[in-house]
């Protein structure tokens, strides 16, 4: 699969919980530094928005990041498929990945791999897990299920094509765009692409996917930290 660079997007560590982003990743600065539009939900959402994390290829330059809607998940509480939680957690997060090709470091040293449609899914099925802890689980077993559903949403982003996905229609900038679909017990994800050069990721939970339009962000700043 042409995905980002294994730099720019790791699995949290169960141990210690999902990762929450630090102050500094979640300022503004690194998303203005992107040379590449941001793209979140348009403006027929009304509620909250905040800012996530930029990732960065190996030679440093912003290559990804996320911006959220909704309700902010309770990062460290554990979720459960149709417990109480899952009624208060309303959120939709949108992840913009730039379309680069296979291209050399600006330092000459390597190459960067490409970037396509699998990598937006994939880093959503990623993100989507960070916010996910199955309850009644022990403690001791957490990494191993990470592990297990990390390599899980590798495989289903590495096969657009297959029977886990369906084709969903939603506007992006106002224009019906195809994107791939699906749904598991934790919440849902989809991909697809752009007519602005990127690629656009989203998951979520308690938010349906179906009503949901896509524009480029106008004012990153309007997004709170």
């Amino acid at each position: 699969m042409e995905t980002t660079s294994s730099a720019v997007a790791q699995a949290p560590a169960a141990e210690d919980g999902p990762h929450v982003p630090s102050a500094a990743r979640r300022t503004v600065d690194g998303y203005l530094r992107a040379p590449f539009p941001w793209y979140g939900l348009d403006e027929a959402f009304t509620g909250p928005r905040w800012l996530m994390q930029v990732g960065l290829a190996a030679d440093g330059s912003v290559e990804h990041g996320s911006v959220g809607h909704g309700d902010e998940p309770s990062v460290r509480s554990e979720y459960a498929a149709g417990a109480d939680q899952d009624a208060k957690e309303k959120f939709a997060v949108v992840v913009t990945v730039a379309a680069n090709p296979v291209r050399r470091s600006a330092d000459g040293t390597g190459l960067l791999e490409a970037t396509s449609v699998s990598s937006a899914a994939w880093l959503a099925g990623v993100g989507l897990l960070s916010f996910t802890w199955p309850g009644q689980m022990d403690h001791s077993l957490r990494d191993d299920w990470l592990e297990q559903q990390t390599e899980t949403a590798w495989v289903l982003a590495d096969d657009l094509e297959g029977a886990d996905w369906s084709t969903l229609s939603l506007p992006v900038d106002g224009v019906p765009t195809p994107f791939h679909y699906r749904e598991s017990e934790f919440g849902w994800v989809l991909a697809g692409s752009t007519r602005a050069g990127v690629h656009v990721g989203a998951y979520g939970r308690g938010m349906s996917a179906y009503g949901l339009g896509f524009a480029v962000v106008k004012d990153i700043a309007a997004y709170r930290d």
